[in-house]
This record gives C-alpha cells, sequence and structure tokens, in this order.
C-alpha cells in the first residue's frame, strides 16, 4: 500500500536506500500494505501463489531488487497494484518491463531455489487513479507458466470471504515493523476482513484518502498490530481459500484506527472482464 502517510506500500530503493511511495497525506506513520507488521515467517510452499515483483537494475544487479508483491490466479497471470507499475517506480515506465522479473517458489529471495520468470507484457488498469488510489490493479503475463497448482481462485461478488469478521491472511516481504526493516523471507500476519462503516469511517476524506466499497475493503484487528507495510503493495489478502485483496494503501502500520486497505478482487474480476 502506499503509506508513510496515506500508506502506498511501494519500495522504491536503490541499493541500501528503502522508500514507500505514498501518494496521498501527510507524514504519518508508514502504511502497512508492503511490509508485513505483527506477522510470522511462513514457507512459500504453503501459499505458492505469493509472488514477489523484482528489478535487479533498481538495485545495481546484486540482489533480488524485490519492490512489491504479486499473487498468481492463473499460471501465466499474475496480479499486483497499479501504483507497483508507475513511472517512477520502474523508471522506464509501465510499456517497458524487460528487467521486471516475477519471483515464485522461493523462501528467501536472494536464496536458491524458485523461479525467476520474465514478464512477457503488463495491464494497468486505465481507471486506476493515484489521487484516490481508486481502481489500483495491473495484470502482469509471465513469458512462461507457473505450475499449475500455484494459483489461487479469486472471490466474486456475493462470495462469504468478504463477510465483516471473516479471518483473512496478508502476505509479503515488506517491512516487519513499519520502521525500515525488510524481511527476505515471506510473512504472513492473521487479519480480519472489517465492515465498510468501519472502512468509511476510519477514511472519510481529506489527506487519508477516501474509502470506496465498490472497489476497495480493509483489514485489520481491532487493536492494531497486525498489517501490510512499505514492499507489501499488490500482496495477496486471503479469506476462506480465496483471494479477496490486494494490498493497496492505508494510514501507518498496524494502526488501531487505520486498518490497511485493499484492493477489492472482485472489482478487479470486473475490471479485467472489462478489457477486451
Amino acid at each position: 500500500m502506499p503509506r508513510v502517510g496515506a500508506r502506498l506500500l511501494t519500495v522504491t530503493t536503490a541499493l541500501a536506500a528503502v522508500t514507500a511511495v505514498i501518494p496521498l497525506g501527510p507524514s504519518a506513520p508508514a502504511a502497512a500494505d508492503s511490509i508485513i507488521v505483527g506477522g510470522r515467517p511462513v514457507p512459500v510452499a504453503a501459499s505458492p501463489w505469493t509472488v514477489a515483483l523484482a528489478s535487479r537494475d533498481r538495485f545495481g544487479g546484486t540482489r533480488a531488487g524485490q519492490f512489491c508483491g504479486g499473487v498468481a490466479v492463473a499460471p501465466a497471470t499474475v496480479l499486483t497494484a497499479a501504483h507497483c507499475l508507475r513511472e517512477d517506480v520502474l523508471g522506464s515506465g509501465v510499456s517497458q518491463v524487460t528487467d521486471l522479473r516475477v519471483i515464485a517458489g522461493r523462501d528467501e529471495l536472494n536464496g536458491p531455489g524458485g523461479q525467476e520468470i520474465p514478464v512477457r507484457s503488463a495491464w494497468v488498469n486505465p481507471a486506476y487513479d493515484s489521487a484516490t488510489h481508486a481502481g489500483d490493479l495491473a495484470v502482469l503475463t509471465l513469458a512462461g507458466p507457473l505450475p499449475a497448482d500455484s494459483v489461487i481462485p479469486m472471490a466474486a461478488a456475493g462470495d462469504t470471504a468478504y463477510a465483516p469478521g471473516t479471518a483473512a491472511t496478508v502476505y509479503g516481504w515488506g517491512d516487519t515493523t513499519g520502521f525500515g526493516a525488510y524481511a527476505s523471507m515471506l510473512y504472513a500476519a492473521d487479519v480480519d476482513v472489517l465492515s465498510n462503516g468501519d472502512c468509511s469511517r476510519a477514511y472519510p476524506g481529506g489527506p487519508r484518502g477516501a474509502y470506496d466499497a465498490s472497489a476497495m475493503l480493509c483489514a485489520g484487528k481491532a487493536a492494531g498490530g497486525r498489517d501490510a507495510c512499505q514492499g507489501d503493495s499488490g500482496g495477496p489478502l486471503v479469506a476462506r481459500g480465496r483471494l479477496v485483496g490486494l494490498v493497496s494503501w492505508g494510514n501507518g502500520c498496524g494502526s488501531p484506527t487505520a486498518p490497511g486497505v485493499y484492493t477489492r478482487v472482485s472489482a478487479a474480476i470486473r475490471w479485467m472482464a472489462a478489457r477486451n
């Protein structure tokens, strides 16, 4: 998510410097959609559809170069956040993705194993609004397929997985503390899907952004402490075995008054269907 004032959880690090892309809001706590706060390390094999977006060019070619998360919904199709593919993140613009890769099946991002698959093409939702965070969706088509069992079903509109109070889990390689402690292993945090009323009260508009129930959902814990954070943008929020959200934005990481906001996957299904 874009966080740090209004968190837009994208890591635009060059070598040692790590910075969250925050499209709006005052400089408040770091946002919770890029790094998992209050979570635990988990094996990638338990959630093989969770992938990392990487660009070595942005890290001098010396490391994995992870800057966002993503989720495989078909063997050659990965969903992520539109703000991850903004020109100021990739450097060369969304139409040039020669150095953009998806890392899958690897517990340690800089370790051995797994796959690094080039991205053949990228589609960014033309309705994405960087000021309001609405429409925060991008679709990556991979140059080669992931294993067929490395995908997760998407929750359509009306799915009970969207019901308030439903237990959910968010995954990512982002900040684990809200203060720039990035993970090399995949982390997961258990949260609850919140009601649209709670989300609207947390984000009524203004510098922190406005919640749009038709295109967003939010999740967290009443006491705070568990959330996505910088670096987790585009990663999956999963409930009842289905994909319900993509890490998008928020205000701070793990705050009880500012839950993480996610792109609603039922809306993403609608936008994807309209592409053709």
